[in-house]
């Protein structure tokens, strides 16, 4: 089993998954995306046997890395998907057919009429809505197509999460959901519509996540609500416990099986003998560690005392470090055996000061045209990359049991000025 980083040396050179990485930079180039299909299947599979004796669906958060090659192949394994955009939709039927349709939920403060219209004429298995106008809009939409949508009203259970302030989302003071005091009228009202059906109730409190506690305790606020919906007559089904688990950027040993299994032991525990379909939205936890950014070292200079090492990705590659602050380990493609340490900031070539990977971090000298790997890049890398300063986003090349291959190729300028009109 790989549950730890695919990322691992032999014979002083990064491997993925037995793939020499520095062979991939030169015959893909750099900045260049890495992933292991075979980790990401494993963290899959690590949720679908720790909740094999509860009815469930493992959902991918499309958002984490929406590539189509691992779409394609999480679907091939049973897995359904939490989407927030009808781009997403659109990529998720593409990658596993019409038929996993049956497999989506929609979630997302900001649906529009357009979105809705395709959502249902894929026929998803629902909607999670986090509004009273989105309602009144998905059931306007609904009756105009002759059809009745799913939904789950997504509450917010206001539990604090120890996270970024950026990504946690279950207080009130954010913009997702409904209150949860407030829901059981508004699922009253939901039920009056004759294009609405109340299938479900929906929670989600943030992401990166590393304590399960708040997980229960969301959980358990919702299916207490669930109760009381029941009793009203609501036809409850579906309890979707959103995602948000978080992984250890910074630990080489982090044990992702006994994180799932603390986590799946903390829900079936709040969710007791209640007869529901559980819903679970793993996106970083599934793809995260499976990935690393390739980057080739540019130049090397020196401002009094401070050491830059600039290299050729940057933040319009991976935003994290920048946006969220966030904390990648950085190693050598290939070391050098008496390497010494030193410390520098690790930075791009973007017009910004705040385009960089590190600062201060002690890692072995580097030469101009060295190769480092920004490691645990598999989750928000290339989901949130941009075109700034007109660059071109990363390839990105899936490595598989048979080998490794390109899922993206690198864009070229023609296609990036394709949409525009001088």
């Amino acid at each position: 089993m790989n549950q730890g980083r695919p990322f691992v040396y032999a014979d002083a050179r990064l491997k993925c998954d037995g793939v020499d990485v520095a062979e991939l930079a030169e015959q893909f180039g750099t900045p260049l995306y890495v992933y292991s299909a075979n980790q990401i299947a494993e963290r899959a599979g690590l949720f679908q046997t720790a909740f094999a004796g509860v009815s469930h669906t493992v959902c991918y958060a499309v958002k984490a890395n929406s590539s189509l090659a691992i779409l394609k192949m999480l679907a091939a394994q049973g897995c359904g998907f939490d989407i927030v955009s009808g781009g997403e939709l659109a990529r998720v039927l593409a990658a596993g057919g019409r038929d996993v349709a049956s497999r989506v939920v929609f979630s997302g403060v900001g649906k529009t009429a357009a979105e809705m219209d395709e959502a249902l004429d894929a026929e998803i298995l629902q909607f999670n809505v986090e509004s009273e106008p989105e309602l009144e809009l998905l059931a306007a939409r609904a009756a105009a197509k002759g059809k009745r949508a799913r939904i789950a009203l997504r509450v917010n259970p206001d539990v604090s999460a120890e996270t970024h302030p950026y990504i946690s989302t279950g207080l009130s003071a954010h913009k997702f959901g409904i209150g949860i005091k407030l829901a059981r009228a508004v699922y009253t009202r939901a039920a009056a519509m004759p294009s609405i059906e109340t299938t479900g109730v929906s929670v989600h409190i943030g992401s990166q996540i590393r304590q399960v506690e708040p997980f229960a305790e969301a959980l358990a606020k919702t299916l207490a609500l669930v109760a009381e919906l029941r009793s009203d007559g609501h036809q409850i089904r579906y309890v979707d416990a959103g995602g948000g688990l978080g992984i250890e950027y910074a630990d080489k040993d982090f044990d992702a099986a006994e994180q799932v299994a603390h986590y799946a032991a903390a829900l079936k525990s709040a969710l007791g003998s209640m007869d529901v379909h559980l819903l679970l939205e793993p996106g970083r936890f599934l793809v995260g560690q499976a990935g690393a950014l390739i980057t080739r070292v540019l130049y090397r200079k020196q401002n009094g005392d401070k050491k830059f090492v600039i290299v050729d990705a940057g933040m319009n590659d991976l935003i994290r470090p920048a946006l969220y602050q966030a904390h990648h380990e950085i190693v050598p493609v290939v070391t050098r055996e008496g390497s010494l340490d030193e410390e520098a900031d690790i930075v791009g070539p973007v017009c910004e000061s705040g385009d960089f990977f590190a600062r201060a971090r002690t890692l072995p000298v580097s030469e101009d045209g060295d190769l480092l790997a920004v490691l645990d890049a598999g989750a928000y890398g290339l989901s949130l990359s941009s075109n700034y300063n007109t660059r071109l986003r990363p390839a990105e090349v899936l490595v598989e049991s048979t080998g490794a291959r390109l899922v993206r190729r690198r864009e070229t300028y023609e296609e990036l000025f394709a949409p525009e009109m001088p």
